[in-house]
């Protein structure tokens, strides 16, 4: 048997990505060690993992946001590498720096990419001088005067967007219809930039009516090999987040694959790109592309990615990581059918996408195949208001795109979850919505599309399924402790764990105050 590359790796993270990335860890005979705060003793990632760190405390910043503390934890458990999901401290360049001069292998690409990347301003500029098609834009300092600011705007042509310069997920952003509003959206943005970043540099950007969201899975070795594993259409968001991602994309011919590609690759050589990582392209009506972003980790989106190509990414990080080449070309990466992810929350559409807390009296996801369930939670657990609201990720894989979307379909119709507020009937809603079908998609799909956030009835089989599961969770924790109450409508079962669950696999438990 081939020796671990590592001996120990820590997954800086919680959740379903962090249960995910120990599965790989674990399979290549490599030790998991989890991070947990007071909320997350006994979640699933967990569970899931071989040694623990405990972080004692609630709130992210207390926690998981805690750098320092998490390395000194990590070099006293004879941790070797960090893996740090998506998040948390996954794009921070210190604690990237600060694994490095620990001697912790950190599982992505050098500091100063991640920090370039991170300053949009930068990244622009680098993808400019690259060749990369970039957004028709202005950038420039704080206290320039403002009247040319609006010279620069009227260049530009409205409508167009002022955005933060460190910032992402649509914090920091202001769209400007026409110059009377520039002002104002001005002073906005970069108030709240400085707010959610710390720095209050905005810029300007053409905004792109009906635009689609593309983005390109990109690979790079030590050695300066650079591949793309092709792409992920992510038009469907909420509040600029992606809620459904699939590939291939719709929209995409083989002649704009292969030049969108080629233009990933080329902006993955111009930073010096190594491990993985996304290049995020905007798509307009008439096919013109333009540079986004790169987000410099493991992407949410990246199963639907392993699914068509049959690679583990994750397993690929770590053998970059390891100091191995990457182990194919990109002459070999063929897609092959189509997948489809769907994020399922704790949330509810028909009240802004309202966060939900409570507990999962019942949870049974669908089974079948080329069914894939990455989740975090399980039948039980508690979904609290001090982290991100997403229980799972539901994948599915078809021999083409009416397949996949008849399989989804289908799969969110069985899965049962009851106990807190959830999006399964808004997802399927969208998912069944004819102009989904035909792949006529943007990234304000749903807000054309209003009707979709409304309230939604869950379909009979999942409520169904939900009543039977319960029912019969209930019967059987009767019969085993005797115990079972009832308030309203909603039962809390009891269950006697056993000592197995109660040691959760750990094999050591550091707490540190």
């Amino acid at each position: 048997m081939q020796k671990p590359l590592f001996k120990k790796i820590l997954v800086a993270n919680r959740g379903e990505i962090a249960v995910r990335v120990m599965k790989t860890i674990q399979e290549m005979g490599i030790l998991a060690v989890a991070l947990a705060s007071d909320a997350d003793l006994s979640a699933e990632h967990t569970r899931t993992a071989d040694e623990l760190i405990h972080l004692p405390g609630e709130k992210p910043a207390d926690t998981y946001l805690q750098a320092d503390l998490i390395l000194e934890q990590a070099k006293a458990l004879g941790v070797d590498a960090v893996h740090p999901g998506y998040g948390f401290l996954s794009e921070n360049a210190a604690f990237a720096q600060s694994c490095a001069q620990a001697g912790i292998v950190f599982i992505g690409p050098e500091p100063g990419v991640i920090r370039d990347m991170g300053d949009k301003i930068i990244a622009k500029n680098l993808m400019q001088q690259a060749g990369v098609p970039v957004v028709p834009g202005w950038s420039g300092d704080l206290q320039t005067e403002f009247s040319i600011i609006q010279k620069e705007a009227a260049a530009i042509g409205y409508p167009l967007l002022v955005k933060a310069a460190a910032g992402g997920g649509g914090k920091g952003m202001r769209l400007v219809k026409e110059a009377e509003g520039l002002e104002a959206a001005f002073a906005a943005a970069a108030r709240e930039a400085q707010s959610a970043f710390g720095d209050a540099r905005v810029f300007l950007e053409k905004y792109i009516t009906r635009p689609r969201h593309i983005e390109f899975q990109i690979f790079g070795d030590h050695e300066g090999n650079v591949v793309h594993l092709f792409e992920r259409e992510c038009s469907i968001q909420r509040r600029h987040q992606k809620i459904i991602e699939e590939t291939p994309s719709p929209a995409l011919n083989n002649d704009l694959r292969q030049r969108m590609g080629q233009a990933a690759v080329k902006a993955a050589k111009a930073m010096g790109y190594t491990n993985a990582g996304t290049v995020e392209f905007i798509l307009a009506e008439d096919g013109a592309f333009y540079f986004l972003e790169v987000n410099t980790r493991l992407q949410v989106e990246h199963p639907v990615t392993e699914m068509t190509v049959h690679q583990d990414l994750v397993r690929l990080q770590i053998m970059v990581a390891a100091g191995l080449p990457l182990p194919f070309t990109q002459a070999d990466l063929k897609q092959d059918g189509h997948a489809i992810e769907c994020r399922i929350y704790a949330e509810d559409p028909a009240r802004n996408f309202m966060p939900g807390i409570g507990k999962l009296a019942v949870y049974r996801p669908p089974q079948g195949p080329f069914i894939r369930l990455d989740g975090g939670v399980r039948e039980g657990s508690e979904v609290t208001v001090h982290y991100d609201p997403m229980l799972a990720k539901l994948i599915v894989w078809g021999k083409n795109r009416e397949a996949a979307l008849q399989k989804m379909s289908w799969a969110l119709s069985r899965f049962a979850l009851l106990g807190v507020a959830n999006n399964l009937a808004f997802l399927k809603a969208i998912i069944d919505h004819p102009q989904f079908q035909s792949g006529d998609i943007h990234t304000h799909f749903l807000e054309e599309n209003p009707i979709l956030t409304e309230e939604t009835e869950t379909p009979i089989e999942a409520l169904l399924l939900g009543a039977l599961s319960a029912s019969t969770l209930s019967a059987s924790t009767r019969n085993q402790s005797g115990t079972h109450s009832q308030t309203g409508s909603t039962a809390n079962v009891v269950i006697k764990p056993s000592p197995w669950s109660l040691k959760g696999g750990w094999r050591q438990l550091t707490c540190q105050k």
